[in-house]
């Protein structure tokens, strides 16, 4: 392992951070000697962040606790044209006003993680509409559009591969790179930002982004990324059975988001600890080589510091609560996460799939169905036999109905007048 001088440097080394840098030993140096600022961006195309974004989140709070400036940019610019980076086929366009309400939501993920004080290295939160929404389009063709090599721009993974695969790329969706290399030129000449970082599959729109800074205003600009998250049996980090494991509680409750991490796969627990906890390295290695029963310690461990660090102290410690009450002693909990159903509904008689729909748990009345039919659902801790069962009033239990869906998912229906 190389000897960094920087705290920062050497913490993003030795807790896993490092991908791929394009200077490291002169941004090492310099960020030995004085504070960097440093960015990422973050498109608005939901109005929750969620756990594929928490490596670059947890990025920029190292970069602070080392003594440097973060800068979250938000995309309100940029999701107007939407980043064609792993995908398939070109994002739904979203209205300004949905943009807007977007990004409203996310900039609460990032209080529980970043300090915006007036000091030296408080975090910053941009913009990128401020400018990209004055742009003339003439003026950036000449100025900045004649430094770009559309040769170049072809052989990028985000335009390659759409072509490759004879999918559709828009003008408007290869004009996102651009505008990406514009935010760092505009971020490096109002904050003096020498830093872009991001996912792996961002390397090459960074780059061009470094190229833009030095040509344009000759400054000396750095890239770096993190590597692509996957856990170890090859499956992308970030999405589960049901869904996106979102960061804010009213997208996903922090029971949930506690569970998800308490479920992480054994060989991942010690990597896991070291990217999204702050627990010393010798404790993450530690807890990482515990095996059998004991690695479900090092789990709830995890499980508790990222929950705290998404939803507070109070939160991690109602999850694990609740996740005890649930498994060990076959109670509810109050932290399970809650959907409410019209009492005349369930006095009726509601089919538990269509139950189990309604609370999150399946995606489908026919996928509640299938998992009633393998014997995979219980209502009350009561295996469910018939697909065809329902609820009544009659199940419920201390004002709720507790649905279950093999032994780690679990949800609350409460009727309401």
């Amino acid at each position: 392992m190389a000897s960094y001088k920087s705290d920062f440097i050497r913490t993003l080394e030795e807790r896993g951070f490092l991908h791929q840098c394009s200077d490291i030993d002169t941004l090492d140096a310099l960020a030995a000697k004085e504070m960097v600022t440093a960015y990422i961006g973050f498109d608005c195309t939901a109005d929750s962040l969620h756990i594929g974004h928490l490596i670059s989140i947890m990025l920029l709070r190292w970069l602070q606790k080392t003594g440097h400036r973060p800068i979250a940019l938000m995309g309100g610019g940029t999701t107007k044209v939407g980043d064609p980076s792993g995908k398939d086929e070109a994002r739904q366009l979203l209205s300004v006003d949905q943009i807007n309400a977007n990004l409203a939501s996310i900039k609460r993920c990032f209080a529980n993680y970043l300090s915006f004080n007036d000091g030296p290295n408080g975090a910053i939160m941009a913009n990128n509409a401020d400018w990209l929404d004055q742009l003339l389009y003439v003026p950036l063709l000449r100025d900045i559009g004649r430094h770009f090599s559309v040769n170049r721009m072809l052989t990028m993974d985000s335009v390659k591969l759409r072509l490759e695969r004879d999918q559709p790329l828009s003008f408007l969706e290869f004009n996102y790179m651009i505008l990406q290399s514009y935010d760092y030129l505009e971020l490096a000449r109002r904050y003096d930002c020498k830093l872009q970082m991001g996912g792996s599959d961002q390397w090459g729109n960074i780059v061009m982004g470094v190229d833009l800074g030095r040509r344009v205003a000759d400054k000396s600009l750095f890239a770096l990324t993190t590597p692509l998250l996957t856990t170890s049996s090859g499956a992308k980090m970030g999405k589960t059975a049901s869904g996106a494991v979102w960061l804010n509680a009213e997208r996903l409750s922090p029971y949930e988001f506690w569970q998800f991490w308490r479920n992480t796969e054994d060989a991942d627990v010690g990597r896991f600890l070291k990217l999204f906890t702050e627990l010393p390295l010798d404790e993450c290695n530690r807890l990482g080589t515990l095996r059998d029963a004991e690695i479900n310690t090092a789990k709830t461990i995890l499980a508790n510091e990222v929950t705290k660090l998404a939803h507070g102290e109070t939160a991690a410690r109602e999850a694990e609560a609740t996740a005890k009450a649930t498994f060990a002693g076959g109670g509810t909990g109050d932290a399970l996460p809650t959907v409410e159903t019209a009492r005349a509904d369930i006095e009726k008689g509601l089919p538990v799939f269509e139950a189990l729909r309604l609370a999150g748990l399946v995606k489908s009345n026919g996928e509640g169905r299938r998992l009633i039919k393998g014997g995979g659902v219980s209502v009350n801790n009561e295996v469910v036999g018939d697909e065809t069962a329902q609820v009544s009033m009659k199940d419920v239990r201390d004002g709720a109905i507790k649905l279950s869906v093999g032994k780690k998912r679990h949800a609350l229906m409460k009727p309401t007048a």
